[in-house]
């Protein structure tokens, strides 16, 4: 379960401000014999082993890392491992660092710096999720992008082939828009086709369509014969509650001051949506992971404590 603060602030973790270095000379990774031995191919274990995580947000996802304020320092893998954490979720916009025209290349250069965060991650013993994150125009353009998507997952597999297990791919973050719930699962069904040549045994994470909510699990539908996925969701509700004041929400100053103060109908209504969750998990043989919840920081942080610690549990 990952709590995400979506902007600028990064947890409770007071460290997370700069980089000093140069990923352009970060050497390729190796790993021993006994890093990619079997890989563990139960999707619920691995589930178990993500564990309590941390969204890396605004570093890898903005359109150059540093420009939402946030550049990945080698301290906050370490920060983070000794907080007691198990796993960092790392959003990752490759869309900007790949060229427009087939066969859509993504650059050396940040190629570098993704192994160097997810070398950061393993060598701290940490399991690790990369994403395609921030792809806009996907779900402007669906069609048209198609063919750049899958190229860019076919790059990402092949790259990461040799990687242990504890590298776990993520396809999309929060399809959305033209990427209607039935498109993707088309979408999904083709990413995960070639993500399998080169990676039999990596296990996937697939979120819903809808931004990543509760709403579209329904409409979710992963191929019978994939028995190596977990679904993750993100939770954000109530909305009015969590996204007051957001900037990126067209009306949501009109919900400042909105307060959670975990009364019995708020914590019902909690109850009732993780409990529609847990009974599609069980009809649908799956394994659930919170990818993301957070209120943001307008709201009183009295209520984001009481919210937080109402999710989490």
């Amino acid at each position: 379960m990952i709590w995400n603060q979506r902007i600028r602030i990064l947890l409770l973790l007071a460290a997370f401000l700069g980089f000093g270095g140069c990923s352009r000379h970060f050497a390729p990774l190796s790993f021993t014999a006994e890093s990619q031995a079997k890989p563990i191919t139960n999707p619920f274990i691995q589930n178990k082993k993500l564990g309590r995580g941390i969204n890396l947000g605004n570093a890898l996802e903005a359109p150059t890392e540093g420009s939402w304020g946030v550049t990945l320092k080698a301290s906050y893998f370490r920060v983070i491992k000794q907080a007691g954490f198990n796993s960092v979720r790392i959003p990752i916009r490759w869309s900007a660092h790949a060229d427009q025209t087939p066969p859509y290349t993504i650059s050396p250069q940040f190629f570098a710096r993704v192994d160097w965060a997810v070398h950061q991650a393993l060598s701290n013993h940490l399991m690790v999720v990369i994403n395609v994150h921030h792809y806009t125009k996907l779900m402007e353009d669906s069609a048209g992008q198609k063919g750049r998507f899958l190229s860019l997952w076919n790059q990402i597999a092949r790259h990461y082939q040799t990687y242990p297990p504890q590298l776990l791919f993520e396809i999309l973050n929060e399809p959305h828009d033209q990427l209607t719930p039935a498109l993707w699962n088309a979408y999904l069904a083709e990413a995960l086709s070639i993500i399998r040549k080169s990676n039999p045994a990596r296990t996937v994470v697939i979120g819903t369509a809808g931004w990543g909510g509760i709403r579209q699990l329904q409409a979710l539908v992963i191929p019978e014969e994939e028995q190596n996925a977990i679904v993750t969701i993100h939770y954000y509700e109530p909305f009015h509650f969590t996204h007051q004041g957001a900037e990126w929400v067209a009306g949501s100053n009109a919900w400042l001051g909105t307060t959670w103060n975990a009364t019995p109908a708020e914590l019902a209504a909690l109850n009732r949506d993780f409990d529609t969750v847990a009974r599609w998990a069980s009809r649908n043989r799956r394994p659930i992971f919170v990818g993301e919840f957070g209120a943001y920081s307008k709201a009183d942080l009295i209520s984001r404590a009481r919210w937080t610690n109402a999710v989490a549990r």
